[in-house]
């Protein structure tokens, strides 16, 4: 029975999320839609700002998703499970102050929820006027970012070249793998949204080809809140055994703090891939596509989040080389 793919729409207060769930709501495009809105506050205002339509519109006004109503969401995605056929895609959007995290986890880690829901996307919305002092100012503008496979720089006709251009320099300080695109009252094609799969962990790639070449560690800037991104490149072939107990030992023990990684790997003895992301303490692996005959066999790692030790990484990712290599 085919899962069904849910678009999660986030980004801090007023960046346009609604404009973007009424965007997609009114275009053309002859899907049905599960609308979820999650909002912080008793009195639900965003569910009424949504577009008239034939979508079902579900409220959950208790608190953030990433808090008190995590079993709330769970209960809505339940019921809607239980009418399956009757619309093809979820879309939620949640409160300007959410942390992604904790309804990717939903997602990866409540088993019902697993079975019948495939999370397709985690999209953010940034005010481009407002963007820097957001960042400045709230770590969940940050974090918002840090999750994104997308991120919409809204409300582009408001400031010059050079303001996109900083905004996009410092979205991949925080988050080097997310497409962004730049956008007036979220525009932009309603196929750059749907049908992502980016969460796909058996179709997972990096989105900038570049971090093949990266240096192995980024700084983020101070007002970044000590978040940062290590990208990590190995021409050596790993140990699959060693490489999980190193994973899954650093996410129980760090984890709290690695907000999100990230992998395409080269192990010893096997044709395909090896996948792997986590968030947070959760992990999940995968065999991914077969190396290509004249492919080099290079492995690429993203690890982002606060206060990351470089050198534990890196050491044991080189401890993780299979016998007679060096990574």
């Amino acid at each position: 029975m085919r899962s069904i793919p849910v678009t999660v729409l986030t980004g801090f207060l007023g960046t346009g999320k609604t404009t973007l769930l009424n965007r997609v709501l009114s275009e053309n495009h002859g899907r049905r839609f599960a609308v979820i809105v999650n909002e912080f506050g008793e009195i639900g205002i965003d569910n009424e700002l949504v577009v008239s339509s034939d979508e079902e519109i579900y409220l959950m006004n208790n608190g953030c998703i990433c808090c008190s109503v995590r079993g709330d969401l769970i209960r809505v995605l339940s019921g809607l499970a239980r009418r399956r056929g009757a619309f093809d895609a979820v879309l939620l959007e949640t409160t300007g102050l959410a942390d992604p995290a904790a309804i990717i986890q939903t997602f990866a880690m409540d088993e019902d929820t697993r079975d019948a829901f495939t999370l397709d996307s985690v999209t953010t919305v940034v005010d481009a006027v407002h963007f820097p002092r957001h960042v400045a100012e709230n770590r969940q503008a940050l974090e918002q970012v840090v999750y994104a496979d997308l991120v919409i720089c809204n409300k582009a006709d408001l400031v010059d070249d050079a303001a996109i251009k900083d905004i996009e320099a410092a979205v991949r300080r925080l988050n080097d793998t997310a497409e962004i695109v730049a956008a007036v009252r979220c525009d932009l094609p309603i196929d750059k949204l749907l049908d992502r799969k980016a969460f796909d962990i058996g179709r997972m790639l990096f989105g900038n080809p570049a971090l093949a070449a990266a240096p192995g560690h980024v700084h983020a800037h101070e007002h970044d809140h000590g978040i940062q991104s290590m990208s990590f490149t190995l021409n050596t072939p790993l140990d699959p055994e060693k490489l999980g107990t190193f994973l899954a030992d650093l996410l129980r023990e760090h984890g709290q703090d690695i907000y999100r990684c990230k992998g395409i790997m080269d192990v010893a003895g096997a044709s395909q891939r090896f996948i792997f992301q986590g968030v947070h303490m959760y992990l999940e692996t995968a065999w991914g596509a077969p190396w290509k005959d004249d492919e080099a066999h290079t492995s690429k790692a993203v690890f982002i989040g606060r206060g990351l030790d470089r050198d534990l990484v890196e050491k044991g990712l080189a401890a993780s080389a299979a016998k007679g290599g060096a990574a």
